[in-house]
């Protein structure tokens, strides 16, 4: 199994969950796309596509933001390749113009199983509106109470709730142990917010 992490609008910067995931797990591969600042749906999806099939193993997507857009506007293909997506604070492009070529955004139901974590305060996209994906791609629905982004500004490097739900996701028990390192302090860790599984 391979994991396939997919960063949003202006990439996963150091601390994000998402680079120490990559930088943990000895089986991530990290899409990286070559204009992070305007970005195109076609090169973005592309990309991701080909960072797919590449893989000689089935994939589990983590994307995060715009990288949740991008995943489900893939082609046949490249979804046919993946076992399961964990899709964190997903981005709305009509809110945006620099991302509107990612609209409209797909809603047919997703071929896999999939989990979409949204937060009731994100900026980017009303809480309201990652429930109809969720329901639209047929995604298992979890609601993070004041989890902003979900990104290192609003606390969530380590995110331990995000490992548990990858764990879930990917059916490995070893995940949780290769992504917490033992000496890891508790103010490194995500704020321990409330949260609601639909």
């Amino acid at each position: 199994m391979r994991f396939i992490i997919v960063p949003g609008w202006r990439d996963s910067g150091p601390g994000h969950w998402q680079s120490l995931w990559a930088g943990r797990l000895d089986n991530a591969v990290r899409v990286r796309q070559d204009d992070w600042i305007t970005p195109s749906r076609k090169a973005w999806v592309a990309k991701l596509a080909q960072t797919i099939l590449l893989q000689r193993e089935p994939v589990i997507i983590v994307a995060h933001s715009l990288g949740c857009i991008a995943t489900a506007h893939l082609p046949a293909d490249a979804r046919a390749a993946i076992q399961g997506a964990l899709l964190v604070a997903p981005a709305d492009p009509e809110r945006r113009a620099i991302l509107s070529d990612f609209a409209p955004v797909p809603c047919q139901k997703l071929p896999y199983r999939s989990v979409l974590v949204a937060s009731s305060n994100d900026p980017y996209c009303p809480v309201r509106l990652a429930g109809a994906y969720a329901r639209a791609w047929g995604s298992e629905f979890v609601r993070i109470q004041d989890g902003g982004h979900i990104n290192i500004e609003s606390g969530h490097g380590e995110w331990p709730l995000g490992v548990a739900l990858l764990q879930s996701l990917a059916g490995d028990t070893d995940i949780a142990s290769r992504l917490h390192p033992p000496c890891s302090s508790s103010s490194r860790s995500s704020p321990s917010a409330p949260l609601e599984t639909v």
